[in-house]
């Protein structure tokens, strides 16, 4: 299974329209916050299952706050993450997944991407497709893959 990973696109989509076309075919998207609206254009481009949370600047928004969902046996929560204060760190995110008996954790906000693997828990955050705040600034995203054993592999990928 093929997971594409995005966040931040605050409803600029030409760089996300680049990236599907580059990664596909992919088996499921997940977008972690600050669509401002853009959810119903991104999953009819993205042509499969898809999962969206609510980001700070998605403002009258329907979308969950989070979601908690399993994909190939792995307990997978999202969230964008200011709820978590994740500007300040992963802390008080990481708390909350262990909480919840979460494998994998997943937020964006930062507009920074992040990977970080520990024995009970990996932590992702993409960056951002339309306004990365990274050094270089080049917008990012990643590619989850589960192969038939369940084995487990995440990249980080830049435009």
């Amino acid at each position: 299974m093929k997971i594409l990973i995005v966040s931040d696109t605050h409803k600029s989509h030409r760089n996300l329209e680049k990236v599907i076309e580059k990664v596909r075919p992919f088996d499921m998207l997940i977008h972690l916050g600050d669509v401002e609206g853009g959810e119903d254009y991104i999953k009819a481009l993205a042509e499969c299952p898809a999962h969206f949370v609510r980001g700070n600047n998605d403002f009258f928004s329907d979308l969950p706050a989070e979601e908690e969902f399993f994909i190939e046996g792995y307990h997978i929560f999202i969230t964008h993450g200011h709820s978590y204060y994740v500007s300040m760190g992963e802390e008080c995110l990481k708390l909350e997944a262990r909480g919840r008996g979460a494998d994998i954790v997943m937020y964006g906000h930062t507009h920074k991407p992040s990977y970080t693997k520990e024995e009970d828990l990996i932590t992702l955050n993409p960056g951002s497709m339309a306004y990365p705040r990274q050094e270089g600034r080049r917008p990012s995203y990643m590619i989850m893959e589960i192969n038939h054993q369940g084995r487990l592999e995440i990249s980080q990928e830049y435009l």
